[in-house]
């Protein structure tokens, strides 16, 4: 515990140029970028002995309102959970066993995020398709299955699109096989058509609150704290500050300047854009203030800066905005405009703001003509 708690404590910003800088960087951009960061080879997760047992038991159908599956329908489900395992004729659940070991040991983000081949495996059992009689909505199935996750720490749920999804609880985060350069499917793009309508009426605190702050919290982001604009005095040009947690256990800074609509380089600001020069003076009082991190105790400075545009970031303003940056201070920038913040907010399957939402069509319960 000595030995974690010192790793917790190691500072971060202390080489914020050379090798080390630009590998942070290229890190978090994939990140970012991916939904993902690269995996630690080290680390598994470990479940006990007893729900490994009985989770092997609900793949083999051996539990209650599970589909009985026998030699080579083990072979198949693993198959179509995209892994190259064949039953070898053993023991069923204890063969089902070792292969979930083997599962949990692949290499995954971070311990609130399982390994991907996993995250398949808990929805092939949750299959609508697979409903055994007297269990049509799969509940009774959802339950029993929830009895062994819940002992880990985990909760599976079906999503508004009836795909069974996966709640890590002491976080609150959902696992994702998320991939924003994906195609979308015709209900994702419904869902990103409303958000983005959303995004053109939206104020910018609206922006922060009920669309940022969920993105970052569930792409692993933690400690996240808006300054908000009733406080302008306090902003220091960040609007929110955060945390990431690497895999090594280093800990690194995040500040976010984020503006409503389209960040140009005019010369004279039009409506619904800001100039980019403005966003120049607050990413160099972002970089050079410190923030108070309450968990360690100390002031710390700002290792990244996240410039965040609900409308687009133009090509003209991107180049300004490095011309005038040093070398130092140009590699801890990134952008994301619309285009990232769409992506991302729909494959991580987020639910949309209230506002976002259409309005529900009401009927009047007698709009028939009176038969008299």
């Amino acid at each position: 515990m000595l030995a974690l708690s010192r790793l917790q404590s190691v500072p971060t910003n202390y080489n914020r140029s050379g090798v080390l800088g630009r590998c942070r960087l290229s890190v978090l951009y994939r990140l970012l970028r991916l939904s993902l960061i690269q995996p630690s080879l080290g680390t598994q997760m470990r479940w006990k002995n007893r729900n490994i047992r009985e989770l092997a038991h609900i793949v083999c159908g051996d539990a209650d309102h599970f589909r009985y599956r026998s030699s080579c329908y083990i072979t198949e489900f693993f198959q179509d959970c995209d892994l190259d395992y064949a039953h070898d004729g053993s023991t069923r659940w204890a063969w089902v066993a070792s292969r979930l070991e083997e599962v949990l040991a692949l290499p995954h983000p971070s311990p609130s995020v399982p390994p991907d081949a996993f995250v398949r495996i808990i929805r092939a059992i949750l299959d609508k398709g697979e409903a055994q009689e007297g269990d049509s909505d799969r509940n009774k199935a959802l339950a029993a299955l929830n009895a062994v996750l819940a002992r880990e720490g985990w909760e599976a749920f079906y999503d508004e699109h009836g795909l069974g999804q996966l709640r890590h609880n002491a976080t609150n985060t959902i696992a994702q096989i998320a991939n924003p350069h994906r195609p979308l499917t015709p209900a994702e793009v419904e869902r990103q058509a409303q958000l983005n309508t959303y995004l053109d009426k939206c104020s910018e605190d609206e922006l922060i609150e009920e669309v940022l702050l969920p993105l970052f919290r569930q792409l692993g982001f933690h400690r996240i704290t808006a300054a908000g604009h009733k406080d302008k005095a306090l902003e220091y040009g960040k609007d929110v500050w955060m945390k990431y947690t690497l895999p090594t256990l280093h800990v690194l800074y995040f500040g976010i300047q984020a503006k409503k609509g389209k960040l140009d380089s005019a010369g004279i600001g039009k409506p619904g854009s800001a100039n980019v020069a403005e966003i120049h003076n607050q990413v160099n009082m972002m970089l050079g203030h410190e923030i108070f991190d309450s968990e360690l105790n100390r002031r710390v400075l700002v290792d990244h800066a996240f410039i965040v545009a609900g409308g687009e970031i133009t090509k003209q303003a991107r180049n300004w905005l490095g011309n005038k940056l040093d070398a130092t201070k140009r590699s801890q920038i990134m952008f994301m405009d619309r285009h990232d913040i769409l992506n991302l907010f729909i494959v991580t399957n987020l639910p949309l703001p209230k506002n976002a939402l259409p309005p529900k069509q009401i009927f009047a319960p007698f709009d028939d003509d009176i038969p008299f």
